[in-house]
């Protein structure tokens, strides 16, 4: 898996903020930097805000070895998946945690089987698709088609 293309989709899809801010999830969660969650990691005792670059980049290596660990534990055949499909996974894994993504049986199963289609409408028709919008839907596209929405095709 490329993990330069799926930081900088974490970027794009968290909007990297330097102060702390609540965000939509219920009840909302005191985050920073690309959707680290400050309640369930706190940040280090001296560190102060705005956070720096180099303060945000450890995070999100931090999160992203995070979400790649728990896929690794619970769904190890996610690996074999192209590597689109598997910055798909890792991201949904980032946004919603190890835990409310093994919620979505049926759907990592379509996946894990090849169904990319019937993956892709899980995706769409699930809560957590009605709550990050976009998002949700440039991903199930990328599940469905093998392509990010925003990469060049590759001829």
């Amino acid at each position: 898996m490329n993990l330069t293309l799926l930081e900088a989709e974490l970027r794009r899809d968290e909007n990297v903020r330097y102060l702390p801010y609540l965000d939509t999830a219920e009840p909302p969660r005191r985050t920073i930097g690309a959707g680290h969650n400050m309640d369930a990691a706190p940040l280090p005792t001296e560190w102060t805000f705005p956070l720096t670059d180099a303060q945000v980049n450890q995070l999100l290596a931090q999160d992203i070895a995070k979400a790649c660990a728990g896929l690794d534990h619970f769904l190890p055949w996610w690996r074999s998946l192209d590597d689109v499909r598997s910055r798909v996974l890792a991201n949904m894994a980032f946004n919603m945690g190890i835990g409310k993504l093994l919620t979505f049986r049926n759907t990592l199963t379509d996946m894990k089987l090849g169904f990319y289609a019937a993956a892709a409408n899980g995706m769409r028709s699930s809560l957590w698709a009605r709550q990050v919008g976009a998002r949700a839907q440039r991903l199930a596209r990328a599940m469905e088609t093998g392509v990010m929405p925003d990469e060049p095709i590759a001829d």
